[in-house]
């Protein structure tokens, strides 16, 4: 068995909201990253700044201050006292190197107190060069938990030449950065609460407006009958893909309709045909022996036979049964095609049911009632048909091999009136079952066929039901219910 789907209104619905939670998550993802990316950037800003501060206060120092002569060699001396100065006046750690990397000088005392020297990376010499314009900022380092940046570039005498290499090492601080994302974020985590919120019932009523129309076209769908008229869907305000299946719904209902007028006018002239071959074949079994006896008589009439009256008596006879018998069958064609008069009334089910019985004389037949008086609206002939038929039915049935009976019960259950027909006789085999209700269906070797055919027009015309159980060799029981009122 294969899962049921999520209905179109609540696919619609989740994707809504999918949508609304992607979309706030990309737009935290990007605001983060924003953010880190500001950070950055002010960060290298501002180690720029602090670079292009210290190589002034340098530059200075060099040319007017030191008394030191300006070379490579005398740079520790330079900056023995005075790199500390800098250090504090600029709030940055730097350190001096040689240009061939080694180290000179450093402003913060954990690392000289260590012992930690060491010269500077290959990577970071080829970057720079000896150019006085060269710049270079090394990745994000971090120590004891804390993020440095450091960065190198070459410092120069008053005549630009090459001295050493100065290394700025920047503590990144973003507790104020983070500080500010973590309030942003809450903000925008409220604002998509209040988002989402609103975006569920938003999804809610648009995924019902869409589906709206949806539903009303399968609810008629699943209503629409072939042997009924179907009603058209009119809806007001509908998109055009929804217009174009009303259209087309109401287009099939359309051609559903003729096709049913043209199956309809088909069946009742198929009905008729059949009709009209089963009159003419029912008709055809007294004609045959009526005409066999009038020949008979010709050939052997004799008008001084001294038993000529008694042969001519016979023959009467024989033509007057056959006579008989056609105006039998062409009653019963005459009472199955003709609809049950709806002259309902008020009666007596039990009394109606009583007279019924007394038609028949034989002894193994019995009625009984839960009641004397149960009163619903039916016509009364036509109760008296459907009793009459039952019972004769019930009658052909009976079986040779045991004692035959009949059992007539009428009595109440619920809103409706139950009579039941029940015999003993030789039952209704499984593959006859399906048929029994259908003209002209007999297993008798005499009859039409057309007695419960009759019964159940008759019943079904008063808005009740007919049914039966069987078993064969064992009996047949016919259930008739019908409302009271």
């Amino acid at each position: 068995m294969k899962p049921a789907k999520l209905s179109l209104r609540s696919r619609i619905f989740a994707y809504m909201i999918l949508l609304i939670l992607v979309a706030s998550i990309l737009i935290a993802l990007v605001t983060i990253y924003q953010y880190s990316e500001q950070s950055n950037d002010y960060h290298l800003r501002r180690l720029d700044r602090k670079e292009k501060q210290v190589k002034g206060h340098i530059r200075y120092l060099i040319n007017f201050e030191t008394t030191y002569v300006v070379n490579e060699e005398n740079l520790p001396l330079i900056f023995k006292e005075e790199i500390y100065k800098i250090a504090d006046i600029h709030n940055v750690t730097f350190n001096l190197y040689d240009l061939e990397g080694g180290f000179l000088i450093t402003s913060d005392t954990s690392i000289r107190s260590e012992g930690i020297i060491e010269c500077l990376p290959a990577k970071i010499l080829n970057n720079l060069q000896y150019d006085v314009d060269k710049h270079y900022v090394d990745d994000i380092a971090v120590e004891n938990g804390t993020e440095y940046q450091s960065s190198y570039s070459i410092i120069t005498d008053i005549k630009s030449k090459p001295l050493g290499i100065i290394n700025l090492r920047y503590k990144l601080d973003n507790t104020f950065s983070e500080s500010e994302l973590r309030e942003f974020l809450t903000r925008l985590g409220y604002t998509y609460v209040v988002m989402l919120i609103i975006a569920i019932f938003f999804a809610y009523y648009v995924s019902r407006y869409i589906t709206k129309s949806l539903k009303k076209i399968g609810e008629k769908l699943d209503q629409t009958r072939f042997n009924q008229r179907n009603e058209k869907i009119i809806v007001e305000d509908a998109g055009e893909e929804i217009y174009n299946l009303i259209s087309a719904y109401n287009s099939m209902i359309d051609e559903l309709e003729e096709s049913a007028v043209k199956l309809a006018k088909s069946e009742r002239e198929q009905a008729w045909r059949e009709m009209a071959k089963q009159v003419a074949h029912e008709i055809k079994n007294p004609l045959t022996p009526m005409r066999l006896t009038v020949q008979s008589f010709q050939r052997k009439f004799d008008p001084n036979d001294p038993n000529i009256h008694q042969k001519v008596d016979e023959y009467s006879k024989t033509i007057i049964q056959q006579i008989d018998t056609m105006s039998n069958i062409a009653s019963a064609f005459s009472n199955f095609a003709k609809m049950p008069a709806q002259q309902s009334e008020m009666l007596n089910v039990v009394e109606i049911t009583r007279l019924a019985m007394d038609l028949f004389n034989e002894d193994y037949i019995n009625y009984t009632h839960e009641s004397e008086k149960i009163i619903a609206k039916f016509d009364r002939t036509q109760l008296i048909r459907v009793v009459t038929n039952l019972v004769k039915n019930a009658i052909q049935a009976i079986s040779h091999e045991r004692p035959p009976r009949i059992d007539v019960r009428v009595f109440e259950q619920d809103d409706k009136v139950m009579i039941t027909v029940q015999d003993n006789g030789i039952g209704i085999s499984k593959k006859n079952e399906p048929k029994i209700f259908e003209p002209k269906f007999t297993t008798k070797t005499s009859g039409m066929g057309l007695g419960l055919g009759m019964v159940k027009n008759i019943v079904e015309t008063y808005g009740g039901n007919i049914t039966f159980t069987s078993e064969e060799n064992k009996g047949t029981t016919f259930i008739v219910s019908f409302p009271k009122i």
